[in-house]
């Protein structure tokens, strides 16, 4: 079994976290993912740095662009990758998009994240119609590879991507990019319940979750609750992460109080 599949063998909602390697440093990068396990989280994605995140709102591509100005590349997320590994047990898994793998070649690229330590991969730009190469490399290395649905999944797409994903589903929370929003659409839940019907698999929903309650009304009806934005806001408080670990610490609370 999986790290992955361990965290929701536990039966409580899961917090998926999200940061940049190399924002607003790797020191920080380095400092901020364990304390991220100590406060409650049960997975962190790292995103690797890319010019073009197409899925990413206006906070993770500033902080991608300033991970890509201090020389943050995918070689380097990998290296900082192993030396988490070996300050965390949770699941790690790399977000990022197809070019950057492409270039690093498949194969290789998988090969050296389950060397780092990694457990899955998240490609916001891969259809599954696009997949079954980097699907076969990733089962090759004992990697999970997650897809993502959205609200305007066909029913044709859900039982692809049921089929195709591993580890859980990452269902897109509404149209359009990543960022915090004042409320989530009215139509998730009946979402999630479609998806549901389908799938067996775990059920995760990310985009523009930004506060406890968000999370705790996600958590009656999703298997994990996925933060990123308002974290890369935190991240660059300057309080010595007070303001993040309360947040998170949060966050965990609404999970457990709701899920």
């Amino acid at each position: 079994m999986s790290r992955i599949d361990k965290v929701f063998k536990k039966g409580s909602t899961a917090l998926i976290a999200y940061v940049t390697v190399g924002y607003p440093s790797l020191e920080a990068t380095m400092e901020v993912v364990p304390l991220l396990e100590h406060w409650g989280c049960d997975i962190v994605e790292l995103g690797i740095p890319f010019s073009d995140p197409l899925a990413d709102g206006g906070t993770i591509q500033q902080a991608s662009d300033a991970a890509l100005g201090k020389g943050v590349t995918s070689q380097r997320c990998l290296e900082i990758a192993g030396e988490l590994r070996r300050k965390t047990d949770m699941p790690l898994v790399f977000m990022t998009y197809f070019n950057p793998v492409m270039h690093y070649g498949l194969d290789k690229f998988c090969h050296s994240s389950r060397q780092a330590g990694i457990d899955g991969l998240i490609i916001p730009d891969l259809p599954p119609e696009e997949g079954s190469e980097l699907e076969s490399a990733s089962r090759k290395h004992g990697l999970d590879l997650i897809y993502l649905l959205a609200p305007t999944s066909t029913g044709a797409r859900i039982r692809l991507v049921s089929g195709r994903s591993r580890g859980f589903i990452y269902l897109v929370s509404t149209t359009g990019t990543t960022g915090a929003r004042e409320k989530l659409s009215a139509e998730l839940p009946g979402f999630v319940s479609r998806v549901r019907k389908i799938t067996g698999l775990p059920l995760c929903v990310g985009f523009g979750i930004s506060t406890p309650e968000q999370a705790g009304e996600v958590a009656a009806f999703a298997d994990g609750v996925i933060v990123g934005s308002r974290i890369i806001q935190l991240l660059s408080a300057g309080d010595d992460y007070s303001s993040l670990g309360e947040f998170v610490k949060g966050l965990r609370r609404a999970l457990d109080e709701r899920g």
